[in-house]
Protein backbone atom coordinates (compact mmCIF):
# COMPACT_ATOMS: atom_id res chain seq x y z
CA UNK A 1 0.00 0.00 0.00
CA UNK A 2 2.76 2.42 0.96
CA UNK A 3 4.75 1.46 -2.12
CA UNK A 4 1.74 2.13 -4.34
CA UNK A 5 1.23 5.52 -2.67
CA UNK A 6 4.89 6.48 -3.24
CA UNK A 7 4.67 5.49 -6.88
CA UNK A 8 1.60 7.72 -7.23
CA UNK A 9 3.47 10.67 -5.70
CA UNK A 10 6.43 10.05 -8.01
CA UNK A 11 4.14 10.09 -11.05
CA UNK A 12 2.55 13.31 -9.84
CA UNK A 13 5.98 14.90 -9.56
CA UNK A 14 6.68 13.75 -13.13
CA UNK A 15 3.61 15.62 -14.35
CA UNK A 16 4.76 18.70 -12.43
CA UNK A 17 8.12 18.40 -14.19
CA UNK A 18 6.35 18.29 -17.55
CA UNK A 19 4.35 21.41 -16.69
CA UNK A 20 7.56 23.13 -15.60
CA UNK A 21 9.23 22.07 -18.89
CA UNK A 22 6.30 23.42 -20.89
CA UNK A 23 6.31 26.75 -19.06
CA UNK A 24 10.07 27.08 -19.43
CA UNK A 25 10.04 26.57 -23.19
CA UNK A 26 6.96 28.70 -23.71
CA UNK A 27 8.79 31.60 -22.05
CA UNK A 28 12.01 30.92 -23.97
CA UNK A 29 10.48 30.35 -27.39
CA UNK A 30 7.63 32.87 -27.55
CA UNK A 31 9.66 36.12 -27.83
CA UNK A 32 12.06 34.48 -30.29
CA UNK A 33 9.21 33.19 -32.44
CA UNK A 34 7.47 36.57 -32.40
CA UNK A 35 10.67 38.21 -33.61
CA UNK A 36 11.07 35.59 -36.35
CA UNK A 37 7.43 35.86 -37.42
CA UNK A 38 7.69 39.66 -37.64
CA UNK A 39 10.91 39.55 -39.63
CA UNK A 40 9.49 36.94 -42.01
CA UNK A 41 6.40 39.10 -42.50
CA UNK A 42 8.58 42.06 -43.46
CA UNK A 43 10.64 39.83 -45.73
CA UNK A 44 7.57 38.45 -47.54
CA UNK A 45 6.13 41.94 -47.98
CA UNK A 46 9.39 43.27 -49.42
CA UNK A 47 9.80 40.17 -51.58
CA UNK A 48 6.39 40.80 -53.12
CA UNK A 49 7.34 44.43 -53.77
CA UNK A 50 10.64 43.34 -55.34
CA UNK A 51 8.82 40.92 -57.64
CA UNK A 52 6.35 43.61 -58.73
CA UNK A 53 9.19 46.03 -59.49
CA UNK A 54 11.04 43.40 -61.55
CA UNK A 55 7.91 42.68 -63.55
CA UNK A 56 7.48 46.40 -64.27
CA UNK A 57 11.13 46.97 -65.20
CA UNK A 58 12.35 44.03 -67.25
CA UNK A 59 15.73 45.65 -67.84
CA UNK A 60 16.73 44.93 -64.23
CA UNK A 61 17.79 41.41 -65.19
CA UNK A 62 20.77 42.85 -67.08
CA UNK A 63 22.19 44.01 -63.73
CA UNK A 64 22.15 40.47 -62.32
CA UNK A 65 25.88 39.74 -62.92
CA UNK A 66 26.87 42.92 -61.05
CA UNK A 67 24.49 42.08 -58.20
CA UNK A 68 26.14 38.66 -57.99
CA UNK A 69 29.53 40.32 -57.57
CA UNK A 70 28.09 42.60 -54.86
CA UNK A 71 26.66 39.59 -52.99
CA UNK A 72 30.03 37.83 -53.21
CA UNK A 73 31.89 40.76 -51.64
CA UNK A 74 29.22 41.30 -48.98
CA UNK A 75 29.73 37.74 -47.77
CA UNK A 76 33.50 38.05 -48.05
CA UNK A 77 33.53 41.15 -45.87
CA UNK A 78 30.65 40.47 -43.49
CA UNK A 79 29.64 36.86 -43.87
CA UNK A 80 32.57 34.84 -42.59
CA UNK A 81 31.13 31.38 -41.87
CA UNK A 82 27.52 32.44 -42.59
CA UNK A 83 28.15 31.53 -46.24
CA UNK A 84 27.22 27.95 -45.29
CA UNK A 85 23.63 29.07 -44.69
CA UNK A 86 21.24 26.32 -43.60
CA UNK A 87 24.13 23.87 -43.35
CA UNK A 88 25.72 26.07 -40.68
CA UNK A 89 22.59 25.80 -38.51
CA UNK A 90 22.41 22.02 -38.95
CA UNK A 91 26.10 21.71 -38.06
CA UNK A 92 25.63 23.86 -34.95
CA UNK A 93 22.76 21.66 -33.80
CA UNK A 94 24.90 18.54 -34.13
CA UNK A 95 28.32 19.90 -33.13
CA UNK A 96 28.30 23.37 -31.51
CA UNK A 97 31.22 25.45 -32.76
CA UNK A 98 30.92 29.10 -31.86
CA UNK A 99 27.18 29.44 -32.45
CA UNK A 100 25.14 30.87 -35.31
CA UNK A 101 26.15 34.53 -35.86
CA UNK A 102 23.26 36.99 -35.58
CA UNK A 103 24.47 38.77 -38.74
CA UNK A 104 23.31 35.77 -40.80
CA UNK A 105 19.74 37.15 -40.56
CA UNK A 106 20.18 40.66 -42.02
CA UNK A 107 22.76 39.44 -44.52
CA UNK A 108 20.63 36.70 -46.05
CA UNK A 109 17.57 38.99 -45.82
CA UNK A 110 19.20 41.68 -47.96
CA UNK A 111 20.99 39.42 -50.44
CA UNK A 112 17.87 37.32 -51.10
CA UNK A 113 15.89 40.45 -51.90
CA UNK A 114 18.66 41.54 -54.28
CA UNK A 115 18.63 38.13 -55.97
CA UNK A 116 14.88 38.32 -56.56
CA UNK A 117 14.77 41.97 -57.54
CA UNK A 118 17.26 41.43 -60.36
CA UNK A 119 15.93 38.13 -61.66
CA UNK A 120 17.67 35.25 -59.91
CA UNK A 121 15.67 32.02 -59.69
CA UNK A 122 15.51 31.25 -55.98
CA UNK A 123 13.13 30.63 -53.11
CA UNK A 124 12.46 32.01 -49.66
CA UNK A 125 12.59 29.05 -47.25
CA UNK A 126 16.37 29.18 -46.88
CA UNK A 127 16.19 32.84 -45.95
CA UNK A 128 13.42 32.28 -43.40
CA UNK A 129 15.20 29.31 -41.81
CA UNK A 130 18.50 31.20 -41.61
CA UNK A 131 16.77 34.21 -40.07
CA UNK A 132 15.12 31.87 -37.57
CA UNK A 133 18.45 30.26 -36.73
CA UNK A 134 20.24 33.60 -36.44
CA UNK A 135 17.63 35.08 -34.11
CA UNK A 136 17.48 31.88 -32.05
CA UNK A 137 21.26 31.92 -31.71
CA UNK A 138 21.17 35.54 -30.58
CA UNK A 139 18.50 34.84 -27.95
CA UNK A 140 20.50 31.83 -26.79
CA UNK A 141 23.59 33.97 -26.19
CA UNK A 142 21.59 36.67 -24.43
CA UNK A 143 20.05 34.08 -22.10
CA UNK A 144 23.36 32.21 -21.67
CA UNK A 145 21.73 28.86 -22.45
CA UNK A 146 23.68 25.65 -22.08
CA UNK A 147 24.46 23.60 -25.20
CA UNK A 148 21.49 21.17 -24.97
CA UNK A 149 19.02 24.03 -24.55
CA UNK A 150 20.66 26.08 -27.30
CA UNK A 151 20.39 23.10 -29.64
CA UNK A 152 16.65 22.88 -28.99
CA UNK A 153 16.23 26.64 -29.41
CA UNK A 154 17.98 26.49 -32.82
CA UNK A 155 15.58 23.78 -33.92
CA UNK A 156 12.69 25.94 -32.71
CA UNK A 157 14.12 28.79 -34.79
CA UNK A 158 14.06 26.57 -37.89
CA UNK A 159 10.45 25.63 -37.13
CA UNK A 160 9.45 29.27 -36.63
CA UNK A 161 11.01 30.43 -39.89
CA UNK A 162 9.55 27.59 -41.94
CA UNK A 163 6.06 27.86 -40.45
CA UNK A 164 5.88 31.62 -40.91
CA UNK A 165 7.11 31.69 -44.51
CA UNK A 166 4.69 29.02 -45.77
CA UNK A 167 1.81 29.30 -43.28
CA UNK A 168 2.19 25.63 -42.27
CA UNK A 169 2.79 25.40 -38.49
CA UNK A 170 2.49 21.60 -38.14
CA UNK A 171 4.79 21.05 -41.13
CA UNK A 172 7.25 23.54 -39.67
CA UNK A 173 7.29 21.60 -36.41
CA UNK A 174 7.99 18.23 -38.01
CA UNK A 175 10.37 19.65 -40.63
CA UNK A 176 12.64 21.12 -37.94
CA UNK A 177 12.90 17.74 -36.20
CA UNK A 178 13.17 15.64 -39.37
CA UNK A 179 15.60 17.69 -41.47
CA UNK A 180 18.49 17.40 -39.01
CA UNK A 181 19.27 13.78 -39.84
CA UNK A 182 18.18 11.23 -42.42
CA UNK A 183 16.23 8.40 -40.86
CA UNK A 184 15.53 9.88 -37.43
CA UNK A 185 13.36 12.54 -35.81
CA UNK A 186 14.52 14.59 -32.82
CA UNK A 187 11.48 14.34 -30.53
CA UNK A 188 13.24 16.09 -27.66
CA UNK A 189 12.40 19.37 -29.39
CA UNK A 190 8.77 18.53 -30.14
CA UNK A 191 6.98 20.98 -27.84
CA UNK A 192 9.41 23.90 -28.32
CA UNK A 193 9.18 23.50 -32.11
CA UNK A 194 5.38 23.34 -32.01
CA UNK A 195 5.13 26.44 -29.82
CA UNK A 196 7.60 28.32 -32.02
CA UNK A 197 5.74 27.33 -35.22
CA UNK A 198 2.35 28.39 -33.89
CA UNK A 199 3.58 31.71 -32.48
CA UNK A 200 5.63 32.63 -35.57
CA UNK A 201 2.79 31.74 -37.94
CA UNK A 202 0.25 33.69 -35.87
CA UNK A 203 2.60 36.69 -35.69
CA UNK A 204 3.22 36.67 -39.44
CA UNK A 205 -0.52 36.50 -40.13
CA UNK A 206 -1.17 39.26 -37.61
CA UNK A 207 0.94 41.59 -39.76
CA UNK A 208 -1.52 41.04 -42.61
CA UNK A 209 0.54 38.58 -44.64
CA UNK A 210 -1.56 36.14 -46.67
CA UNK A 211 -0.20 32.91 -48.11
CA UNK A 212 -1.15 31.46 -51.48
CA UNK A 213 -4.24 29.25 -51.37
CA UNK A 214 -4.24 26.04 -53.41
CA UNK A 215 -7.11 23.66 -54.11
CA UNK A 216 -7.56 20.15 -55.51
CA UNK A 217 -10.96 19.79 -57.16
CA UNK A 218 -10.61 16.07 -57.85
CA UNK A 219 -12.58 14.10 -55.24
CA UNK A 220 -12.94 10.45 -54.26
CA UNK A 221 -16.58 10.58 -55.28
CA UNK A 222 -15.25 10.42 -58.83
CA UNK A 223 -13.65 7.03 -58.08
CA UNK A 224 -15.35 3.80 -59.17
CA UNK A 225 -13.14 1.01 -57.82
CA UNK A 226 -13.09 -1.77 -55.26
CA UNK A 227 -13.81 -0.41 -51.77
CA UNK A 228 -13.74 3.11 -53.22
CA UNK A 229 -10.05 2.83 -54.07
CA UNK A 230 -8.78 3.57 -57.56
CA UNK A 231 -5.92 1.09 -57.85
CA UNK A 232 -5.00 2.35 -61.30
CA UNK A 233 -4.60 5.87 -59.92
CA UNK A 234 -2.47 4.50 -57.06
CA UNK A 235 -0.28 2.80 -59.65
CA UNK A 236 0.12 6.09 -61.49
CA UNK A 237 0.98 7.81 -58.18
CA UNK A 238 3.66 5.19 -57.53
CA UNK A 239 5.30 5.84 -60.89
CA UNK A 240 5.03 9.58 -60.34
CA UNK A 241 6.60 9.28 -56.87
CA UNK A 242 9.62 7.51 -58.38
CA UNK A 243 9.93 10.26 -61.01
CA UNK A 244 9.70 12.95 -58.33
CA UNK A 245 12.48 11.29 -56.33
CA UNK A 246 14.77 11.05 -59.36
CA UNK A 247 14.06 14.70 -60.14
CA UNK A 248 14.96 15.71 -56.58
CA UNK A 249 18.21 13.76 -56.97
CA UNK A 250 18.93 15.52 -60.27
CA UNK A 251 18.34 18.93 -58.72
CA UNK A 252 20.68 18.31 -55.81
CA UNK A 253 23.40 16.86 -58.03
CA UNK A 254 23.18 19.70 -60.53
CA UNK A 255 23.23 22.45 -57.90
CA UNK A 256 26.18 20.98 -56.00
CA UNK A 257 27.93 20.05 -59.26
CA UNK A 258 27.74 23.60 -60.61
CA UNK A 259 29.15 24.94 -57.34
CA UNK A 260 32.02 22.43 -57.26
CA UNK A 261 32.98 22.83 -60.91
CA UNK A 262 32.82 26.62 -60.71
CA UNK A 263 35.13 26.71 -57.70
CA UNK A 264 37.50 24.22 -59.29
CA UNK A 265 37.93 25.88 -62.66
CA UNK A 266 37.29 29.59 -62.04
CA UNK A 267 40.20 31.00 -60.04
CA UNK A 268 38.85 34.56 -59.70
CA UNK A 269 35.97 33.80 -57.37
CA UNK A 270 33.88 36.91 -57.92
CA UNK A 271 33.60 35.89 -61.56
CA UNK A 272 31.52 32.86 -60.55
CA UNK A 273 28.30 34.79 -59.70
CA UNK A 274 28.99 37.17 -62.60
CA UNK A 275 29.06 34.25 -65.03
CA UNK A 276 26.01 32.73 -63.34
CA UNK A 277 24.12 35.98 -63.90
CA UNK A 278 25.18 36.03 -67.56
CA UNK A 279 23.95 32.46 -68.02
CA UNK A 280 20.56 33.36 -66.55
CA UNK A 281 20.29 36.34 -68.92
CA UNK A 282 21.28 34.21 -71.91
CA UNK A 283 18.77 31.46 -71.11
CA UNK A 284 16.01 34.02 -70.55
CA UNK A 285 16.64 35.61 -73.94
CA UNK A 286 16.92 32.23 -75.67
CA UNK A 287 13.60 30.98 -74.25
CA UNK A 288 11.84 34.30 -74.76
CA UNK A 289 10.15 34.24 -71.35
CA UNK A 290 10.82 35.53 -67.84
CA UNK A 291 8.57 32.97 -66.21
CA UNK A 292 11.53 31.00 -64.83
CA UNK A 293 12.91 33.96 -62.86
CA UNK A 294 12.17 34.69 -59.22
CA UNK A 295 9.86 32.56 -57.09
CA UNK A 296 7.53 31.39 -59.81
CA UNK A 297 4.41 31.25 -57.62
CA UNK A 298 2.70 33.63 -60.03
CA UNK A 299 3.65 34.91 -63.48
CA UNK A 300 3.57 38.50 -64.65
CA UNK A 301 1.39 37.13 -67.46
CA UNK A 302 -1.87 35.64 -66.07
CA UNK A 303 -1.55 32.75 -68.51
CA UNK A 304 2.19 32.32 -68.02
CA UNK A 305 4.06 29.39 -66.50
CA UNK A 306 3.80 29.38 -62.69
CA UNK A 307 3.06 27.16 -59.71
CA UNK A 308 -0.56 28.32 -59.53
CA UNK A 309 -1.14 27.65 -63.24
CA UNK A 310 0.46 24.19 -62.97
CA UNK A 311 -2.73 23.08 -61.20
CA UNK A 312 -4.69 23.71 -64.41
CA UNK A 313 -4.86 21.65 -67.58
CA UNK A 314 -2.36 23.11 -70.06
CA UNK A 315 -1.07 25.56 -67.45
CA UNK A 316 2.58 24.70 -68.12
CA UNK A 317 4.64 23.34 -71.00
CA UNK A 318 6.09 19.83 -71.13
CA UNK A 319 9.63 20.78 -70.11
CA UNK A 320 8.83 23.70 -67.82
CA UNK A 321 9.95 21.69 -64.78
CA UNK A 322 13.38 21.06 -66.30
CA UNK A 323 13.95 24.69 -67.23
CA UNK A 324 13.08 25.85 -63.71
CA UNK A 325 15.48 23.23 -62.35
CA UNK A 326 18.29 24.53 -64.57
CA UNK A 327 17.62 28.20 -63.77
CA UNK A 328 17.56 27.54 -60.01
CA UNK A 329 20.62 25.26 -60.00
CA UNK A 330 22.63 27.95 -61.82
CA UNK A 331 21.38 30.75 -59.56
CA UNK A 332 22.11 29.03 -56.26
CA UNK A 333 25.12 27.06 -57.49
CA UNK A 334 26.95 30.22 -58.51
CA UNK A 335 26.46 32.02 -55.20
CA UNK A 336 23.18 33.93 -55.32
CA UNK A 337 21.04 33.74 -52.19
CA UNK A 338 17.57 32.45 -51.41
CA UNK A 339 16.00 29.11 -50.74
CA UNK A 340 15.48 26.02 -52.83
CA UNK A 341 12.03 25.01 -51.63
CA UNK A 342 9.70 27.27 -53.64
CA UNK A 343 11.57 26.45 -56.88
CA UNK A 344 11.22 22.78 -55.88
CA UNK A 345 7.46 23.38 -55.55
CA UNK A 346 7.50 24.83 -59.09
CA UNK A 347 9.56 21.93 -60.47
CA UNK A 348 7.35 19.34 -58.80
CA UNK A 349 4.02 20.93 -59.71
CA UNK A 350 5.08 21.41 -63.34
CA UNK A 351 6.37 17.84 -63.57
CA UNK A 352 3.17 16.55 -61.95
CA UNK A 353 1.15 18.46 -64.53
CA UNK A 354 3.15 16.85 -67.34
CA UNK A 355 2.88 13.35 -65.85
CA UNK A 356 -0.87 13.79 -65.42
CA UNK A 357 -1.19 14.77 -69.06
CA UNK A 358 0.84 11.75 -70.17
CA UNK A 359 -0.94 9.22 -67.92
CA UNK A 360 -4.46 10.62 -67.94
CA UNK A 361 -4.43 11.32 -64.20
CA UNK A 362 -6.12 14.32 -62.49
CA UNK A 363 -3.93 17.36 -63.19
CA UNK A 364 -4.57 19.20 -59.94
CA UNK A 365 -3.91 16.11 -57.81
CA UNK A 366 -0.64 15.26 -59.57
CA UNK A 367 0.52 18.87 -59.49
CA UNK A 368 -0.02 18.77 -55.71
CA UNK A 369 1.83 15.45 -55.42
CA UNK A 370 4.81 16.86 -57.32
CA UNK A 371 4.66 20.06 -55.25
CA UNK A 372 5.29 18.19 -51.99
CA UNK A 373 7.14 15.07 -53.21
CA UNK A 374 10.08 16.70 -55.02
CA UNK A 375 10.58 18.76 -51.89
CA UNK A 376 10.42 15.58 -49.78
CA UNK A 377 13.09 13.91 -51.89
CA UNK A 378 15.40 16.92 -51.96
CA UNK A 379 15.25 17.55 -48.20
CA UNK A 380 14.77 13.94 -46.97
CA UNK A 381 11.66 14.95 -45.01
CA UNK A 382 8.84 12.67 -46.21
CA UNK A 383 6.70 12.91 -43.07
CA UNK A 384 6.82 16.71 -42.93
CA UNK A 385 5.93 16.93 -46.62
CA UNK A 386 3.00 14.53 -46.28
CA UNK A 387 1.69 16.77 -43.50
CA UNK A 388 2.30 19.80 -45.72
CA UNK A 389 -0.01 18.24 -48.29
CA UNK A 390 -2.76 18.10 -45.67
CA UNK A 391 -2.17 21.68 -44.51
CA UNK A 392 -2.08 23.12 -48.03
CA UNK A 393 -4.49 20.93 -50.00
CA UNK A 394 -6.73 19.22 -47.44
CA UNK A 395 -6.63 15.71 -46.01
CA UNK A 396 -8.84 13.81 -48.46
CA UNK A 397 -5.91 12.64 -50.59
CA UNK A 398 -3.42 11.84 -47.82
CA UNK A 399 -2.89 8.30 -49.14
CA UNK A 400 -1.57 9.70 -52.42
CA UNK A 401 0.55 12.29 -50.57
CA UNK A 402 2.21 9.54 -48.53
CA UNK A 403 2.84 7.31 -51.55
CA UNK A 404 4.45 10.11 -53.54
CA UNK A 405 6.50 11.57 -50.67
CA UNK A 406 7.76 8.25 -49.31
CA UNK A 407 8.79 6.96 -52.73
CA UNK A 408 10.46 10.28 -53.61
CA UNK A 409 12.38 10.07 -50.34
CA UNK A 410 13.76 6.62 -51.19
CA UNK A 411 14.46 7.25 -54.87
CA UNK A 412 16.37 10.48 -54.20
CA UNK A 413 19.04 8.27 -52.62
CA UNK A 414 21.52 9.44 -49.99
CA UNK A 415 21.61 12.93 -51.43
CA UNK A 416 19.90 16.24 -50.75
CA UNK A 417 20.15 20.00 -50.87
CA UNK A 418 21.51 20.16 -47.30
CA UNK A 419 24.97 18.61 -47.43
CA UNK A 420 25.34 18.76 -43.61
CA UNK A 421 22.45 16.38 -42.99
CA UNK A 422 23.61 13.36 -40.97
CA UNK A 423 22.74 9.88 -42.22
CA UNK A 424 21.57 8.23 -39.02
CA UNK A 425 19.81 5.35 -40.75
CA UNK A 426 20.45 4.18 -44.29
CA UNK A 427 17.60 4.12 -46.78
CA UNK A 428 18.96 0.72 -47.81
CA UNK A 429 19.12 -1.80 -44.95
CA UNK A 430 22.19 -3.51 -46.46
CA UNK A 431 24.19 -0.33 -45.89
CA UNK A 432 25.26 1.23 -42.60
CA UNK A 433 26.91 4.54 -41.82
CA UNK A 434 28.68 6.11 -38.89
CA UNK A 435 26.23 8.36 -37.04
CA UNK A 436 28.34 11.44 -37.88
CA UNK A 437 28.43 10.74 -41.62
CA UNK A 438 26.99 13.65 -43.58
CA UNK A 439 25.81 13.75 -47.17
CA UNK A 440 28.95 15.72 -48.03
CA UNK A 441 31.27 13.19 -46.36
CA UNK A 442 29.53 10.36 -48.18
CA UNK A 443 29.94 12.10 -51.52
CA UNK A 444 33.61 12.76 -50.83
CA UNK A 445 34.11 9.11 -49.89
CA UNK A 446 32.45 7.93 -53.10
CA UNK A 447 34.53 10.36 -55.15
CA UNK A 448 37.79 9.16 -53.55
CA UNK A 449 36.94 5.51 -54.14
CA UNK A 450 36.58 6.04 -57.89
Amino acid sequence: MLSSYMQSIKKSFEQFSIVNYLLKWTCLVTPMAMAVGSLVALFLWLLDRATQIRWQHGWLIYCLPFVGILIYFLYQQLGKKTEAGNNLIIDEIHEPDGGVPARIAPLVFATTLLTHLFGGSAGREGTAVQMGGGIAGLFGRWLKLNQPDLRVLLMAGIAAGFAAVFGTPVTGTVFAMEVIAIGSIKYDALLPCLIASLVANFTCNAWGIHHTAYAIHFTHSDVDGFFGIDYLLIGKAIIAGIAFGLTAYLFGQMQHGIKELSNRFIKIKWLIPAMGGCLIIGLTLALGTRDFLGLGVYSENPNGISIVNAFNQGGVETWSWLWKLVFTAITLGTGFKGGEVTPLFFIGAALGNTLAWVSGAPVDLFAALGFIAVFAGATNTPIACTIMGVELFGGEHILYYAIACFLAYYFSGHSGIYSSQRIHHSKIRTESFDINTTIKKLKDKIRQSK
